[in-house]
């Protein structure tokens, strides 16, 4: 089978993927009581993070096996996959708010019945106290874009340019540091403000690129500072991350919640693909120096964002 036919085929899983993640944003904020919205998000969009974690371990656990062995491990790794999403769809509720917002009541009222207990918190909306649409839809997609942009720089470029032999392990241990972040700082989520998260990460991220950059000397030769910058570089960039998705799909009223939550993301990722073309030939150096303004802009789109529930 050649390349292009391999990448044939992935085009509609990835296309299903991306889809998939704009409705699991929204309907976290609209099916779970206020109290737990936050958190639950942020559990939520940190096993995107557990999903790398599985993928590199079974990546390195076969790295130096067959290729028919790597095949089995990926197929078995797909099966429990599809059971997992399988039981899941089964037991995902409509959204109670998108359902009022409708108009059927009824159908708002049966899930309601169905899935919570009486006098038990349900979701419902609240009075929003937010800058422009326009202006929250630039500032969103800034967010996202310098993310997307930025994210996994030690992990993907720096650590396997320098290393190139332990490129499995560099994922590995990047993808447990991102999702013992993640696990660390999800319970507290719904007592954390979203602007002083995006602030301290995007401040920790471009300081910690801008050490990596000035350090090169130093971490390329040594083996404990590099793994020590790469633990801190992704878990900066892993907070900020589910900061970011977490209040990407809070923005919105819940009639065009959906809408806008995809337009944003839509935006950001596809902002990554004439980057990949513009720094293709940039140096290992000037790349570098691309992401540190990349999340310097970040960081100031973050500035500008006024977080507040829907």
């Amino acid at each position: 089978m050649n390349d292009s036919h391999r990448r044939g085929k992935r085009h509609p899983l990835l296309f299903a993927a991306g889809g998939e993640m704009n409705t699991i944003m929204v309907m976290n904020h609209e099916i779970m009581p206020n109290r737990h919205r936050s958190k639950t998000m942020y559990l939520e969009v940190n096993f995107i993070n557990f999903g790398g974690l599985l993928l590199a371990a079974v990546a390195l656990s076969s790295a130096y096996d067959s290729i028919s062995f790597q095949r089995l491990m990926v197929g078995v790794t797909a099966i429990v996959i599809l059971v997992v999403l399988a039981y899941a769809r089964m037991k995902i509720p409509e959204s109670i708010r998108w359902l009022e917002e409708k108009g059927d009541v009824e159908a708002a009222e049966r899930e309601v019945a169905k899935y919570f207990k009486p006098g038990e918190e349900v979701p419902t909306g609240s009075v929003e106290r937010m800058p422009s649409i326009p202006l929250r839809l630039v500032l969103s997609t800034t967010m996202a874009a310098a993310n997307t942009i930025g994210f996994d720089l030690m992990t993907y470029v720096a650590g396997p340019y320098f290393f190139p032999q332990l490129t499995a392990t560099i994922i590995l241990v990047a993808s447990i540091a991102e999702f013992l972040a993640g696990l660390g700082i999800s319970p507290f989520a719904d007592s954390l403000s979203r602007k002083v998260m995006l602030l301290l990460s995007f401040v920790g991220t471009a300081f910690t690129t801008a050490v990596i950059y000035f350090t090169i000397p130093y971490w390329s030769s040594d083996m404990i500072l590099f793994w020590v910058l790469l633990i801190v570089l992704n878990f900066f960039t892993s907070v900020g991350c589910l900061t970011e998705d977490t209040l990407k799909g809070e923005l919105w009223p819940t009639s065009r919640r959906g809408t806008y939550t995809a337009i944003v993301r839509f935006l950001s990722i596809g902002a990554y693909i004439p980057v990949i073309f513009l720094t293709s030939s940039l140096s290992i150096y000037q790349y570098m120096l691309f992401n540190m303004s990349v999340w310097t802009i970040g960081l100031v789109a973050s500035l500008g964002v006024v977080p507040q529930r829907c």
